[in-house]
């Protein structure tokens, strides 16, 4: 099942994963952006019909939409999304930078914080439901005080939005949410269309059009990332519950038949006991073909002991990492890079799918030895301000300008030396 890779002799790197630029579907996203940007809405209703099958008389969810979707959702179902946008709330409170002010020798300074005028949050469709998406993209925008939040995602074949989607969105605090996915949502959110305005900002992930398409508008909006395959490693030691290390490995492989899975191990006996583990978990799985498509390329990597391992997580900084180990708090003094880390045997990865404590939206394709997952601090802008005495001034000048005309700026240096 696991391919197996013996690194305990061998004292190569591990290449990590990176996005490759398909060269059809970057030529398709281009098309799309090009006509929604001359085309707008029209664009949006004919490529609904043509890839969702859909004819839509509007594009907007209406308030009569939004209050049956209420209506329509399981009262168990609700009650888990309002606690898991509580959760959100009080996380992302915590992440928002803080202004401060300082005062020098006549030079006050200090940074503000403003949030971001409007966000748009992406939300996929396809192959499921994700309320919880719609959740993590639209919480942190709310906490930072955007104050325009437009969602995104595609109808499905009756022109509906799944109640689910549409009862977190209206909870959890969408100012807007629109019938549109794929490239073309994405170049609404840039552009602007009749009925959907331009953003600042476009969040949450999507399939290989939609990353492509933010690829593409890139510049000129800002993005989270560029979301590739969903990502696990799991380092476990030789004591470490196979029973553990397989759900979560099943659970990965079900997002994507793409999913990239790692066992690390210093024991190769575990190995075998988390194939078996696996191989009795697929017979029950809900969705046994996607999980045995991602494990095709499934790989266990032994390795000679924890110095190795972290060498090993570190070079294919996952999305998702998972520390089966004794001391896992000791280990993670080691590492670096990893989107979100989970520790210990009661510590399951899809704990964080569904925000106990973290935001799903997360870096992948080794983008997290440079990225973070998306946090309040991502809707606002922090800005330097900055406020001198005459006194201040004459003080500073000659030094500043003396590298500025070094650097060959005279006209830097003499605004300077003017206020000397």
């Amino acid at each position: 099942m696991l391919e197996l890779l013996d690194l305990r002799d061998r004292g190569e790197r591990l290449e990590p994963t990176a996005l490759e630029v398909d060269p059809t579907v970057a030529g398709t996203v281009r098309d799309i952006l090009a006509r929604v940007r001359a085309e707008g809405d029209a664009v949006l209703l004919e490529l609904a019909e043509r890839f969702d099958g859909v004819h839509l008389g509007s594009l907007v969810v209406s308030d009569e939409e939004l209050a049956a979707a209420e209506l329509d959702t399981p009262a168990e179902l609700k009650n888990a999304l309002d606690a898991l946008i509580a959760r959100l709330q009080d996380l992302h409170a915590r992440q928002l930078p803080r202004e401060w002010t300082d005062e020098r020798d006549g030079v006050v300074f200090g940074e503000i914080v403003r949030p971001l005028r409007s966000v748009g949050c992406y939300v996929p469709g396809g192959r499921g439901v994700y309320p919880s998406s719609v959740c993590m993209t639209l919480v942190p925008a709310v906490v930072a005080g955007v104050e325009t939040r437009v969602l995104c995602t595609p109808s499905q074949s009756d022109g509906s939005v799944p109640p689910a989607v549409l009862y977190a969105a209206a909870k959890a605090g969408a100012t807007l949410v629109i019938k549109s996915g794929g490239a073309q949502a994405i170049a609404a959110l840039t552009y602007g269309t009749g009925s959907v305005p331009r953003v600042d900002r476009i969040v949450g992930p999507g399939n290989a059009y939609v990353t492509e398409a933010k690829r593409q508008v890139s510049g000129l909006v800002g993005i989270d990332g560029l979301a590739g395959p969903s990502e696990l490693t799991v380092v476990a030691g030789p004591d470490a519950d196979p029973l553990h290390c397989a759900v979560d490995l099943v659970a990965q492989a079900e997002h994507d038949p793409d999913s990239i899975t790692h066992l690390v191990t210093t024991d190769p006996s575990l190995v075998t006991r988390v194939d078996q583990a696996i191989t009795a978990e697929l017979a029950t799985a809900g969705r046994r073909e996607i999980v045995e498509a991602a494990l095709t390329h499934a790989r266990a990597i032994v390795v000679r002991d924890e110095e190795q391992a972290a060498v090993v997580v570190d070079d294919l900084a996952a999305e998702h990492l998972l520390l089966l180990l004794p001391d896992p708090r000791g280990f993670l003094d080691r590492i670096r890079n990893a989107g979100a880390i989970f520790l210990g045997p009661w510590t399951a990865v899809p704990f964080g799918d569904y925000g106990v404590a973290s935001n799903h939206v997360l870096p992948t394709a080794a983008t997290a030895r440079f990225a973070s997952g998306l946090r309040a601090a991502d809707y606002v802008t922090v800005r330097s301000v900055v406020e001198m005495t005459a006194g201040a001034a004459a003080r500073l000048a000659p030094e500043t300008s003396t590298i500025a005309r070094s650097e060959g700026f005279d006209g830097h240096a003499r605004a300077m030396d003017v206020r000397a």
